[in-house]
């Protein structure tokens, strides 16, 4: 497993093993950053059910001002700080141990790209979704990663389900704000 582009394209980046596993492949890696196209560089990125980090660290490789990591096991998180280590990204990173409900209702800061990937057809997509709109900047984007058999939420708060797309087994789900009328009584994009 490797950073695919940016500052430290190629560099090698542990992966957790096991059964319990899953980590992103490279051509849905790949995918996710041409969904987001451009949008990284300068942005808080949130990487949620983070594993290995892998997602997050791509973002920061793309520019991303700083990444937030979160994840309930303890393994998932030392191997994360020891990417972050590995790459040089200390001072651009917090890394969360623990659930991800509590770090979201308790989070005070706002975050302009989220990539959620909890355990597939484990029942937390729907809760993650819904809590993490509530803590996205305007304009922000939520990508979330789960089985291509799953049918993702419609939407959560003020963000609706753009697009989704498949790749074999998986697929990601793009949420972007919906537009709200404005007092005119036209439609405008929540910025």
């Amino acid at each position: 497993m490797r950073i695919i582009s940016g500052s430290r394209r190629g560099k090698k980046l542990l992966a957790l093993e096991g059964e319990q596993v899953r980590p992103t492949t490279n051509m849905v890696k790949e995918a996710l950053f041409n969904i987001l196209q451009f949008g990284v560089e300068g942005r808080r990125f949130l990487d949620l059910f983070a594993g290995s980090g892998q997602i997050g660290l791509e973002a920061l490789s793309r520019g991303a001002r700083e990444a937030v990591f979160v994840d309930a096991s303890r393994d998932s998180i030392r191997v994360v700080e020891k990417n972050l280590k590995a790459a040089g990204f200390q001072d651009r990173a917090r890394v969360v141990p623990g659930d991800f409900r509590g770090f979201l209702r308790g989070e005070r800061g706002r975050f302009d790209l989220a990539y959620i990937d909890p355990p597939y057809e484990a029942g937390l997509l729907s809760e993650a979704l819904a809590l993490t709109a509530e803590k996205m900047a305007p304009g922000g984007v939520i990508v979330c990663e789960h089985g291509s058999r799953e049918q993702p939420p419609e939407g959560a708060g003020r963000f609706a389900l753009s697009k989704i797309h498949r790749y074999g087994r998986t697929a990601l789900s793009v949420y972007r704000a919906e537009e709200q009328p404005s007092q005119n009584g036209e439609k405008e994009q929540t910025q």
